[in-house]
């Protein structure tokens, strides 16, 4: 197991006195950056993030060519309610607002939808644990027969992959060994947003004040299963809500220890806070592309030309194309059928357009799966359960991406 230490309390804030270019040169010859470096880098003056950007480039074309995907989905919602409280969230709701839970009927009729619109990835999506904070919900389970929300959602994945082509990719929050376990064989990957390693989010007064399963040693702790359970994994940092540049940091190095760990992370998202209206962060200053741009960039020198790096392009609206020049190779899950729930203000670019903005940078744009090719051609064995071999290889091209896609 990964020391969970690797989570800083007051991590004291050492910075390199290396210049730039001593930095940028040891990178492309394949050195690691340490932290006193990577630090060096995100805090350095405005005129360097075109110099980061381009070494973060040439790392993307070395270890994920000419490429850059992204995944045909639907947003399943399985249930808004959540026992956490963030204080930037729209996708919580309360019981009188919403139903506890999507109907079987309901959540099949989504995944059919996209299946119709030529996409693959299910994306469930759910608030954490409501049977813990709501009678509603507990009530909600117990009539209709399931121990938990977790036991429903195992159930809900298992009905998709039976009435469907659909490849069920769960973000269910913090889980137990056992809960991932029972999920692995009926989810081809699974996520779970680190979002930050900042103690003082969780402080009185912070975002994460009210929300448990936020606290860093919870979310690397559920990574960490995740590895152990050779479980491909999406998580990433959502930068902008109070954390330091050095915290952004120790963040990508937590990733990146568990990554060199299990090799299970297989794609790592870069989520730019958007204030919300009526959230009690709806006045907070959100990052400019600058920020976001030199934030990927280090994550892409920090994570090597190996890591799958994503910035969803529907929370930059017309600049989402620059982040390509900071070393994306991927632009997440795309849906022609279902909102963003999470950041419902927020639609999704047409995929046309995504093609277009794409190729003008010089890559070609591709419909990926819920795994990652490389996981399909390399690593099913050893990360995908063996319940789900056929029905990833049946939806997989000869490069390991998806077959066809919404046109």
């Amino acid at each position: 197991m990964t020391s969970l230490a690797a989570v800083p309390t007051e991590a004291p804030v050492q910075v390199s006195t290396r210049n730039l270019d001593s930095i940028m040169e040891g990178v492309l010859e394949g050195r690691a950056v340490t932290r006193e470096d990577a630090i060096r880098l995100i805090s350095g003056p405005d005129y360097e993030v075109d110099a980061l950007c381009r070494t973060a480039a040439e790392l993307r074309d070395r270890g994920r060519g000419k490429t850059v995907t992204y995944s045909p989905k639907v947003f399943i919602p399985l249930t808004r309610l959540c026992r956490d409280v963030c204080s930037y969230c729209t996708f919580r709701q309360e019981p009188h607002a919403i139903a506890a839970y999507l109907t079987p009927e309901e959540v099949i009729e989504v995944a059919r939808a996209g299946e119709r619109m030529g996409c693959w990835e299910a994306l469930f999506t759910l608030g954490e644990r409501p049977e813990q904070r709501y009678p509603e919900a507990r009530a909600w389970l117990d009539r209709y027969g399931y121990k938990s929300t977790l036991d429903y959602l195992g159930a809900m994945c298992a009905l998709v992959l039976k009435e469907t082509r659909m490849l069920p990719h769960a973000n269910p929050g913090t889980m137990a060994r056992r809960e991932m376990a029972a999920l692995r064989p009926v989810n081809v990957s699974m996520g779970l947003m680190l979002e930050s390693v900042s103690e003082k989010l969780y402080a009185p007064g912070g975002p994460h004040e009210h929300a448990p399963s936020k606290r860093p040693r919870v979310r690397l702790r559920t990574l960490d299963l995740a590895g152990q359970l050779s479980i491909p994994f999406t998580t990433g940092l959502l930068i902008g809500i109070g954390e330091t540049l050095e915290e952004q940091v120790d963040g990508l190095l937590a990733i990146r220890d568990l990554h060199q760990q299990y090799g299970h992370i297989q794609e790592v998202i870069i989520q730019n806070f958007r204030a919300k209206p009526e959230t009690p962060m709806q006045d907070a200053a959100e990052p400019t592309v600058l920020n976001v741009l030199r934030s990927v960039a280090v994550a892409r020198i920090v994570l090597g030309q190996d890591m799958n790096l994503q910035v969803p392009p529907n929370l930059t609206a017309s600049d989402y194309p620059e982040y390509l020049d900071a070393g994306i190779n991927d632009w997440g899950g795309i849906s022609p059928v279902t909102i963003d729930y999470v950041n419902p203000e927020a639609p999704w670019p047409q995929i046309a357009d995504l093609r277009r903005n794409t190729e003008e940078r010089g890559y070609a744009l591709e419909p990926r799966l819920p795994l990652y090719r490389e996981y399909v051609t390399q690593g099913l064995d050893q990360f995908v359960d063996p319940a789900l071999h056929d029905r990833v290889i049946a939806s997989a091209n000869e490069h390991g991406l998806a077959v066809g896609g919404p046109a």
